[in-house]
């Protein structure tokens, strides 16, 4: 019913490349934007963040609604 333009996504995910804020908080951010706006039955956003510091970073968002 509903599709993310790609570059709309990469432009979107982009705009936190200069924030400070942590990865975590990030991950979780993207997918509670991406549930407001897709309503979607399930949902699951992975960040996969380069390294920074020698330390590489994956977070795992997962949503499930409520019936």
């Amino acid at each position: 019913q509903w599709c993310v333009e790609l570059k709309s996504l990469k432009l979107y995910i982009n705009s936190y490349r200069d924030k400070g804020v942590f990865h975590e908080d990030v991950t979780n951010i993207i997918m509670d934007d991406l549930i407001k706006l897709l309503d979607p039955q399930e949902i699951e956003v992975v960040g996969d963040f380069n390294v920074r510091g020698n330390i590489k970073t994956i977070v795992r968002a997962n949503h499930i609604k409520k019936r």
